[in-house]
């Protein structure tokens, strides 16, 4: 089986204890928990046991060791993920508010994070990958839009498929660079899978309907909008599908579209039903939700299933 592969940020979470705690007074905070999209991303492709190697650069410290150990423990091969001797690994801070929005200092651009590179290692492993997996919050840079265009191409020399997550904030959607290249992946994207309103948004469209029509004349094949509480919603060019989410006590909700897609993007790898694929990319982002720490609800199939299947029942115990 080829090997998904992702590349972009790799850094620890600090987090918050309590909620309505904030940057400007002294206060607990939990952590460093291994984080970053992409890593996230990967790290539950190889939870599902599927061939997973991610491009990316960490520093020689303490917070690299706690990325690289999780991602090796859960099988990513990390041969690509080279170690910076002068910058320090990536980190984020967060911070929580009543109403669930929160608060972020990232040290990204001057940190080790910031470094990815295509070595020869690296060129070949994209012309040979099953799917390259894109994070919008990766492209952040020219420079990181230059390396991810040349990565691009070389998948689709080798004919593998493309994955992209917009996952951007806002902001980003004013920048007209980084739109501009948004639209430039889209027209080489084979599985596109945005939250909100990211799916009208970067489609320029008022619709579900219209923004469907313009992504199939740009080629893509399979669409997955991400929902949250809400579910998610699956179209091919002859397929609609919508399937509810898994209620959960919410704890923690960073990471959970990432690790939902890693799960969808799997699936279809190991070569599941869109059905099946959903139904466990929905578990996957249910039992990312209910732990502290970006990846640490990442979960096996087969914890999947075992999930799914309590679920239904304690769902019957409380109908009856």
């Amino acid at each position: 089986m080829k090997e998904v592969l992702t590349l972009g940020e790799i850094l620890v979470e600090v987090m918050a204890k309590n909620i309505g705690q904030t940057f400007t007074k002294a206060g607990e905070f939990l952590g460093p928990f291994p984080s970053g999209a992409p890593a996230i991303f990967i790290n539950q492709v190889a939870k599902m046991g599927v061939p997973a190697t991610m491009i990316g650069c960490v520093g020689k410290d303490d917070f690299g060791k706690v990325c690289l150990t999780r991602l090796e423990e859960s099988g990513v091969d990390c041969r690509l993920i080279e170690t910076h001797e002068d910058r320090p690994t990536g980190t984020a801070f967060v911070t929580y508010h009543q109403d669930g929005n929160r608060d972020f200092i990232f040290n990204i651009q001057h940190s080790a994070a910031s470094l990815c590179r295509l070595n020869g290692a690296a060129i070949t492993a994209l012309q040979n990958c099953s799917v390259f997996h894109i994070m919008g919050s990766s492209i952040n840079t020219p420079d990181m839009i230059g390396l991810v265009r040349r990565a691009i191409a070389l998948v689709k020399e080798g004919g593998g498929l493309i994955s992209f997550d917009p996952n951007v904030r806002k902001e980003l959607l004013h920048d007209q660079t980084v739109v501009g290249f948004f639209n430039e992946v889209l027209s080489k994207t084979d599985i596109f899978m945005p939250s909100g309103d990211e799916l009208l948004s970067l489609t320029s469209t008022e619709s579900v309907e219209s923004a469907l029509k313009a992504l199939w004349i740009l080629g893509v094949r399979e669409v997955v909008l991400k929902k949250g509480q809400k579910g998610c919603d699956y179209y091919d060019r002859n397929n609609v599908i919508s399937k509810p989410s898994f209620s959960v006590k919410e704890v923690d909700a960073t990471g959970a579209g990432d690790t939902f897609g890693g799960t969808f993007v799997a699936c279809r790898v190991l070569g599941y039903s869109p059905e099946y694929s959903l139904d466990l990319a929905n578990a996957a982002g249910a039992l990312a939700v209910s732990a502290m720490g970006p990846m640490e609800g990442a979960a096996t199939e087969s914890e999947l299933e075992t999930f799914i299947s309590n679920w239904h029942t304690q769902e019957e115990v409380e109908h009856v």
